[in-house]
């Protein structure tokens, strides 16, 4: 009984951990994508057209993405030979000072071109941070899981993005009520960047609480890691890698274009109310942690694999619709679309936490799962508002969506690959 109850409080500790800790990465990193959308282009760089000055936001938005990789080679280098915990505070205590030194950057007005170099290097801080970040939550969750449960514990690490992505929007929806346009241009945008301060001393509290996960003991027990874990991966496992990175692209597309596309071309072209299409978003992202929910549980019934494949599917048809609803303008279609777009985005994210860890084995699986998830995320995330941003320009918002059908194409191609391995 007392086992029985020490193994539930310890269950209970590990799934707080990854869900906090992710929480806080996604705030982190997603206050910067709502600040590009909204706020950045007109601060951190010189004036030639609201577009331009949009595009190079989101530029900037993007460094963030190719520094992950780098991220998840380092922290995955030391979460294979030393762990996961203490590269799983490291990675936090990275991103939380790099979004927390934003809230004190001065403008282009002020300092000229050092302020969007400083704001690209804490840009790519933020990237290196969560680099490290993904793999090790979704190591810490499913390496915890009793049999049957690896999808469902998996899922936790990823129900951290729609959390993080309530709180970001919350606190901008928060000041966008009580402050005016003036006030939130000049200093109010700045509040979310200090509030992350305090998510990050709960996630640090949380997870330095942790002990080592029970598979990764073993491993270390059984045999010396790998002194170079990523060139190991790359000499024996680059095919799972290569199928994992594909695997992944989908899940970015959907979520940067549902979100941080849909909120710039919803509020400047569009001229929706900012709060509105916030509220609108908020909304939205319940589809999206519900979606979560239901593939986590579908995945232990069948196989992540299958629950991924389906995802996929259903997002090539989405996103040929997705544009021409966003171009109506109206409320209720645009609301729609985005609810379905993040629900689908569930089915193509939920079960990665499950699929990625297992196609490696456990003294790479920090490296493989990180590299493959951040590498992903280059294809299918940092191009995604731009691409979106330009097709939006110059062919018109109906071809948008088209990128998600692309990405889920591409995904569906990595599906197959790891499943005919397998």
């Amino acid at each position: 009984m007392t086992g029985g109850m020490g193994a539930m409080w310890l269950h209970k500790r590990v799934l707080a951990a990854s869900l906090i800790g992710t929480a806080v990465e996604f705030y982190d990193f997603y206050i910067y994508a709502t600040a590009a959308s909204l706020v950045f282009g007109p601060l951190f760089f010189p004036a030639s057209s609201p577009s331009a000055q949009l595009l190079a936001a989101y530029g900037s938005l993007a460094l963030a993405f190719f520094a992950r990789p780098l991220g998840a080679a380092v922290f995955g280098h030391y979460g294979d030979r030393i762990g996961r915990k203490a590269t799983l505070v490291t990675s936090l205590m990275l991103m939380g000072g790099s979004t927390l030194a934003i809230a004190f950057l001065p403008t282009y007005q002020s300092i000229g071109w050092w302020a969007p170099f400083i704001l690209c290097v804490l840009r790519f801080g933020q990237g290196l941070g969560l680099g490290g970040e993904w793999g090790g939550a979704a190591l810490l969750a499913v390496e915890n899981a009793p049999p049957g449960w690896r999808a469902r514990f998996g899922m936790f690490p990823q129900l951290g993005a729609p959390v993080g992505f309530i709180a970001a929007n919350g606190m901008f929806l928060l000041l966008g009520a009580v402050l005016s346009d003036a006030e939130f241009l000049a200093w109010g945008w700045r509040i979310p960047f200090l509030a992350s301060a305090l998510l990050v001393i709960l996630g640090l509290w949380i997870r330095l609480k942790l002990t080592e996960t029970p598979e990764f003991s073993a491993a270390q027990a059984e045999a010396p890691p790998p002194a170079v874990p990523l060139a190991t991966l790359f000499a024996h496992h680059l095919g799972a890698a290569i199928a994992g990175t594909f695997a992944v692209v989908a899940c970015f597309a959907v979520f940067y274009i549902a979100t941080a596309f849909a909120l710039g071309y919803g509020t400047k072209t569009l001229k929706i109310d900012r709060e509105i299409f916030l509220g609108l978003q908020l909304g939205a992202i319940l589809f999206m942690a519900g979606g979560i929910v239901l593939a986590g549980w579908w995945a232990d019934r069948t196989t992540p694999t299958r629950v991924l494949v389906w995802g996929c599917i259903g997002t090539i048809p989405m996103g040929m619709v997705f544009g021409l609803a966003m171009g109506t303008g109206a409320l209720l279609p645009i609301f729609l679309i985005l609810s379905v777009a993040l629900f689908l985005m569930g089915f193509v994210y939920g079960p990665l936490g499950a699929y990625l860890p297992a196609l490696f084995p456990t003294q790479l699986r920090y490296t493989g799962a990180s590299f493959s998830f951040n590498l992903g995320g280059i294809i299918g995330g940092a191009l995604a508002p731009i691409a979106a941003t330009w097709l939006s320009a110059v062919q018109g918002v109906a071809l948008v969506g088209l990128y998600m059908s692309v990405a889920a194409a591409l995904s569906l191609a990595g599906l197959w690959f790891t499943s005919r391995a397998g």
